[in-house]
């Protein structure tokens, strides 16, 4: 096992050396060719953007409140019990809706808005249906859904969209063309802009986060009915995209809701008990939350969200242009994490002192999700960053993990050839002094050791000392020390004499390379000794070498006034 851990370690260390910060912009390059891939076949990230938005949206400290003037007459679960006993099961007959309708009518609400599709005759009771028809027919300001079906129905449909009253339409638009729908089956309802779609979208995941606006068909546009609403309340909607996404004003019941049975019974019983003006100035929507009629979808808000609610939503959103904005798509995912990715790569690339860039890098990550969230309190934006943000993490996670491999773990890992049996140890240091007027501080230094280490071949342990340290020590000044380690028979002793000094050699231009302050003087000497194998005298032993070095690096100094100095 240690054979093989050091066989690994030397393999790493091999590769680091060819590598150097090259392998940020390799890295780099593989990340930036995932984010591709995920955004046109995998979507991993549209999954954490729809995740990220639910949560956040689901805890907003600020949420609009819900329009007062809209009031869904709700046929739940107690009204289904409460009617059968004189109507039967659901669906009632016509007559029961149209009665209701009559009644609301007469306190003049703004519109009556339904959330039921009328398809099909009611065979048992014509006389019913001719009575709803005309109610209907009487109501100018009744609003009828238009079910929407699956586009690969359209050729086998009959219905056209120039049999639907007052759609718009391009000049060359298809006169013939048509498309699968199921619209009322009553003909009071077929007028002038009193139509259109309530059909709910749910994203990939199934999950409902926006609203289908209008539907673009061969030159025809269908509109939504929360569009019809607004347009005929008078209300600017050209602003309104096609596909909104929805600015919740809660969770469930969050709207104002009235019982059908209860303003049914009360509305024809002699003496009624409820305020004659309930639904004056109000858009009354008339749809359903009982779960046996299967109007219930998972949304952004809760995993059972009413459909009559998500329609009153849209029309709240439609009615004051609130609703949410996002940079959605390919193009933007891919943007944006590619950005954060590559101004990672830049700062490891560019040597970056690490300690500065980790803090960096942390608030800045943390910074962007807090101003998402901000964001979609105050200016009702989603701005989609937790994918890029995820990227952008990951690949700092591997780029520090192999920072640290080349500056401090494969360094302590690896003295060449030696095991943890060998009785003694041979090192070569070199002390290199670098003197300034001021002091070159941590960051300088870490990078003078960078080079230092990129400049050898053999592997070697290169530490700093910085002239920083009060009192007498503050003496030491800012100094490098590089230490190789082997054992004496070992061929690696010859390796590291050459690497100290092809170094020495270097030291001048490696410097200069780096255009250091106050253009310092740099000195340097080596020292060789022996280390026993006894770890209670480790330590002491080591220090000892440290102070020989330094002994002999001064005395050379002293004895001479030879300097080798930085070229300018």
């Amino acid at each position: 096992m240690l054979k093989l851990k050091l066989m690994l370690g030397f393999w790493l260390a091999s590769l680091t050396r060819r590598l150097k910060n090259n392998f940020y912009l390799y890295l780099a390059l593989l990340f930036s060719a995932f984010i591709l891939l995920d955004a046109g076949v995998f979507h991993v990230g549209q999954n954490m953007r729809d995740k990220a938005f639910d949560m956040m949206v689901k805890n907003r400290i600020f949420k609009p409140d819900p329009d007062p003037a809209i009031v869904i007459i709700d046929i739940n679960e107690a009204s289904l019990e409460a009617m059968s006993k004189e109507y039967g099961r659901w669906p009632w007959p016509r007559q029961v809706i149209g009665e209701l309708v009559e009644n609301i009518q007469r306190q003049q609400p703004k519109a009556i808005i339904f959330d039921i599709v009328f398809s099909d005759a009611d065979v048992y009771n014509p006389d019913s249906d001719s009575y709803f028809n005309d109610v209907i027919t009487a109501c100018e300001n009744c609003f009828f859904p238009l079910l929407r079906l699956d586009a690969s129905q359209d050729s086998k449909s009959q219905l056209t969209y120039a049999q639907i009253p007052g759609l718009t339409h391009s000049t060359d638009a298809d006169q013939q063309a048509t498309f699968a729908a199921i619209p009322p089956y009553f003909k009071g309802a077929w007028k002038q802009q009193r139509m259109g779609t309530h059909n709910v979208y749910p994203d990939s995941d199934g999950v409902v986060r926006q609203y289908r606006m209008r539907h673009h068909d061969r030159g025809w546009t269908l509109p939504a009915l929360a569009l019809l609403v607004a347009d005929a309340m008078q209300f600017e909607t050209s602003n309104t995209p096609d596909d909104m996404l929805l600015n919740w004003r809660g969770k469930p019941f969050t709207y104002q809701y009235v019982s059908f049975s209860d303003v049914y019974t009360d509305s024809s019983s002699s003496q009624p008990k409820r305020a004659g003006d309930e639904f004056k100035d109000k858009i009354v929507i008339i749809g359903s939350t009982a779960p046996a009629l299967f109007d219930i979808k998972p949304t952004a808000m809760d995993k059972q969200f009413p459909g009559v609610e998500i329609l009153a939503t849209a029309l709240d959103n439609t009615l004051h242009q609130d609703y949410l904005k996002v940079w959605r798509g390919k193009l933007p995912y891919i943007l944006l994490s590619l950005l954060l990715v590559w101004l990672t790569t830049l700062a490891f690339y560019f040597k970056v002192d690490r300690d500065r860039f980790n803090g960096i890098f942390t608030g800045s990550q943390i910074g962007l999700l807090v101003l998402s969230y901000l964001a979609i309190n105050f200016i009702h934006t989603y701005l989609d960053l937790a994918a890029p943000i995820v990227w952008a993490v990951a690949y700092f996670g591997i780029a520090k993990i192999y920072a640290l491999a080349t500056d401090r773990a494969l360094q302590r890992w690896l003295a060449f050839g030696l095991t943890s049996n060998s009785e003694e140890l041979e090192v070569l240091l070199m002390p290199i002094a670098i003197e300034s007027p001021e002091t070159l501080g941590d960051a300088v230094m870490k990078l003078v050791r960078k080079e230092i280490e990129f400049a050898c071949r053999a592997p070697n342990q290169t530490d700093i000392l910085v002239g920083t340290q009060s009192g007498i020590w503050g003496l030491f000044g800012d100094m490098v020390i590089v230490s190789w380690q082997y054992k004496p028979e070992d061929a690696y002793r010859e390796a590291a004499a050459q690497d100290a000094q092809q170094l020495a050699a270097q030291l001048p231009a490696l410097l200069n390379k780096l255009s250091l302050p106050h253009h310092p003087t740099l000195r340097y000497g080596m020292h060789q000794g022996n280390i026993v194998n006894r770890a209670d005298q480790l330590a002491a032993q080591w220090r000892l070498l440290f102070a020989q070095a330094m002994i002999e690096l001064e005395k050379d100094y002293l004895s001479t006034t030879e300097k080798v100095e930085t070229p300018r």
